[in-house]
């Protein structure tokens, strides 16, 4: 069966996933994870790529992000940061071979009602793996910065986020209990499938509406609910 064709957007957020090949483990020490993270920062920069939220777990990422007008620059930072971290963890362990399991997959996210969704989702991934009992707890998460504990300051505004209140304090607070709330089980599974298949996190409506701008036939997800898959 050919695999499905990943589709990109331009000026539309992307729920971005990539594994680490076969599922092992591409951060061993904090060292591995700075070196990811700040090479992130740089291409999401040098890319015009805003980033609304972002994860590192042992073996996979998760980022929430949006390319300018240029869609491709999506793959090109993955392609970049992926690159930069293969050769970094080779050198150090004197290995060849492959960090990563191919291509990364790829979800364009329907805003007005996923975003603030994929954020919880991607900043809970750790709660959900059992390493922490609250995603504050978690250093490699956009969450921290999210709600004030952190003043990296590389995390971009959307409007989404601004909708949640009218001062910094309301917005941080609003954003606090959204995440407390949980991911239910429903919403797990359409986030999960979405990403896993490359499918879009979005309505009927919106998958009309983006294959009017790509000019390609969108499989619509089969009826019924969909199987859970925690990642």
């Amino acid at each position: 069966m050919p695999r499905k064709a990943r589709i990109l957007v331009a000026n539309m957020p992307h729920h971005v996933v990539q594994r680490g090949h076969n599922r092992e483990a591409v951060f061993l020490a904090d060292e591995d994870y700075q070196y990811y993270r700040d090479n992130l920062f740089e291409w999401k920069d040098k890319l015009g790529i805003k980033l609304y939220a972002w994860c590192l777990m042992t073996n996979h990422v998760h980022l929430l992000v949006e390319p300018g007008d240029r869609a491709e620059s999506v793959s090109l930072l993955m392609k970049r940061v992926a690159g930069r971290q293969a050769a970094y963890v080779n050198k150090l362990e004197g290995r060849r071979g492959s960090l990563w399991e191919g291509r990364f997959k790829a979800s364009v996210v329907q805003a007005e009602s996923y975003f603030l969704a994929c954020c919880r989702y991607i900043e809970l991934n750790p709660v959900r793996a059992g390493m922490v009992r609250g995603p504050r707890q978690y250093k490699w998460s956009s969450y921290r910065e999210r709600v004030g504990a952190d003043v990296s300051g590389v995390l971009d505004s959307h409007t989404e986020l601004q909708r949640l209140g009218r001062s910094g304090a309301e917005r941080v607070a609003a954003y606090k209990e959204f995440v407390k709330a949980g991911v239910s089980s429903d919403e797990l599974a359409f986030l999960s499938e979405a990403w896993s298949r490359n499918q879009l996190t979005g309505n009927s409506r919106f998958v009309d509406e983006i294959e009017r701008r790509v000019g390609l036939r969108v499989e619509h997800r089969r009826p019924g609910r969909p199987r859970i898959e925690i990642d």
